[in-house]
């Protein structure tokens, strides 16, 4: 596979820059993917996502909570520099993202700084060649809560707000690790959850801390070379089960998003409910778990399309993304939804 083939043009005015009014306010295509080609397109709103689960069906999500992963600061020297988190590593320690117009090295201080006036300093500790690890003066989260700024996506051009601060985490978040929001969860309000429950759709919870193993950018066109970087998943036992007792009664296990599949994915491989996956999904991938999957529209070139393209198969993912930019469907983090069944020929 080629990076090239995952190529869309996109018109900048379709990159959503903020959320609706009201989360369950956005559009749903709905991609029927009978075999691998001509894939059935249907435009609907999200609410109709009630008449699309049956009865039976699992809902997985990912409870993740994105963290203030955004730092300001200055070297030494005096020089600007930004942080992004990208995991963290301990109570005192985070691999990170450096923005300066010369990385500072390793044993250098940098000191971070917030709107209060108020100040620390983080050390750099080493790198991989990718990250850089910095060790914080006491704990990682706490200081974050003070200093840190909501990390949104470099194509959302504002600063974060706090419209923000509430409409990017999803209502399900509770366990903070996420360096980006699992977007496909944002659709989501609590009376859907309601009614989705009412209806006898069940739901179940997964953990994959959002990193840059999902929003890093593929640089090699032989996508082979590609290396994902690894990201911290846990599924608890109880999803587990039910995940068994919906396959025993013929039901669907849907995810709603690539995190959320990628983390069910994973333990079917590996067999481990919990740990790092760097499992990096393209087209031939025989998937063990997920039938149907809820996800918004993703970069060119990214991961995620490739994700999708092996899930529903790559001329009905093309059809799928030409017909939302025709009919002028809202794109990426803030953008609407789409809901694709696994290609028939790709066994679970």
């Amino acid at each position: 596979m080629q990076l090239s083939d995952f190529n869309y043009d996109l018109p900048p005015k379709l990159i959503a820059q903020h959320p609706l009014a009201n989360r369950t306010d956005s559009r749903l295509l709905e991609v029927r993917s009978a075999g691998m080609e001509d894939a059935q397109l249907v435009d609907r709103q999200f609410r109709e996502i009630l008449g699309l689960i049956k009865p039976g069906d699992l809902l997985v999500f990912n409870d993740t909570k994105v963290i203030p992963a955004r730092l300001h600061g200055k070297k030494e020297t005096g020089g600007i520099v930004e942080i992004l988190i990208e995991r963290i590593s301990g109570d005192k320690q985070a691999w990170v993202q450096i923005r300066a117009s010369k990385v500072p090295k390793t044993g250098a201080t940098i000191h971070i700084h917030n709107s209060a006036g108020e100040t620390f300093p983080v050390q750099m500790i080493g790198h991989d060649g990718r990250f850089y690890e910095v060790l914080f003066p006491e704990n990682v989260f706490a200081l974050l809560e003070r200093f840190g700024e909501l990390p949104l996506p470099p194509y959302i051009e504002h600063q974060p707000d706090g419209e923000d601060a509430q409409r990017y985490q999803t209502v399900v978040a509770k366990n903070p690790g996420a360096v980006a929001a699992p977007t496909a969860g944002l659709h989501f309000d609590e009376a859907i959850l309601q009614q989705l429950s009412q209806l006898g759709v069940r739901q179940a919870m997964v953990t994959l801390h959002v990193g840059a193993g999902t929003f890093t950018p593929v640089r090699e066109e032989d996508l082979s070379k590609h290396k994902m970087h690894h990201e911290w998943f846990s599924i608890p036992a109880e999803t587990l089960a039910a995940i068994a007792e919906t396959r025993k009664q013929g039901a669907r296990v849907i995810a709603v998003g690539t995190t959320s599949l990628r983390a069910l994915e994973s333990q079917a491989l590996t067999q481990k409910a919990s740990g790092e996956t760097n499992l990096f999904i393209t087209p031939g991938f025989q998937f063990r778990t997920v039938d149907c999957l809820l996800t918004n529209f993703h970069l060119p070139k990214s991961t995620l399309l490739m994700l999708v393209s092996a899930f529903a198969g790559m001329p009905n993912i093309r059809a799928a993304y030409q017909h939302a930019i025709q009919q002028e469907y809202r794109f990426f983090s803030y953008g609407d939804a789409m809901f694709l069944s696994r290609l028939e020929n790709t066994p679970s």
